[in-house]
């Protein structure tokens, strides 16, 4: 299930790190320990990332090694960094690899991509999620859901899914924050090790 994305010090622009990240998630990201009571998001209820109440499954996203599979998501997060259309930065760490629920560790598993952009305005906020909600609807992207969260700030999200790549994406505009920021998460869809080779989960 989706962990709400949520800020941390950005540091590098989002192309030139990609290239170069550490398949290490920190446990901050996943546990959302430094979220404020005020962006207290809850998690969404489907998409690529997630099983919904009605049992909605997680989709098959085909055989794939470890790493063919992070270089996928790590496409996604990259289109979707192009999506926000704003200036900006985004933060350090790289994808993390986890199993998929209620399958076999070693053959079975899902990669994730929880990273904050922070833009060089603020302001920005406000037009990189009206670029997102334009882009989302584009190119084999469908928004599954739109809505502002329960938090006191009532933080806008975007949930959103696409097929093709077999991934999905959770968007949420923290504008009302001291430093405004966009917490992004991509997700894929459980792939299948190649015959013979072993999960690396990080």
């Amino acid at each position: 299930m989706f962990r709400a994305p949520f800020p941390t010090s950005p540091r590098h622009r989002l192309r030139g790190a990609f290239l170069t990240l550490p398949l290490v998630l920190t446990g901050l990201l996943l546990s959302g320990c430094g979220m404020t009571d005020d962006d207290n998001t809850k998690p969404p209820t489907a998409g690529a990332g997630t099983s919904d109440d009605a049992g909605t499954k997680i989709p098959d996203a085909g055989t794939a090694s470890t790493d063919d599979a992070v270089a996928k998501v790590k496409s996604v997060s990259s289109q979707i960094y192009d999506f926000l259309g704003v200036p900006g930065t985004a933060s350090e760490p790289g994808p993390g690899v986890r199993a998929c629920e209620g399958k076999d560790p070693d053959t079975y598993f899902q990669v994730y991509h929880p990273w904050n952009f922070k833009p060089t305005s603020g302001a920005d906020v406000d037009a990189a999620m009206k670029n997102l909600k334009g882009k989302l609807a584009t190119g084999g992207w469908v928004i599954k859901r739109s809505y502002q969260d329960n938090s006191a700030n009532k933080n806008l999200n975007i949930i959103a899914d696409n097929d093709a790549a077999k991934a999905s994406v959770w968007i949420v505009a923290y504008s009302k924050r001291t430093t405004p920021s966009i917490g992004i998460e991509v997700t894929s869809g459980c792939y299948r090790a190649p015959e013979g080779e072993k999960v690396r989960h990080s």
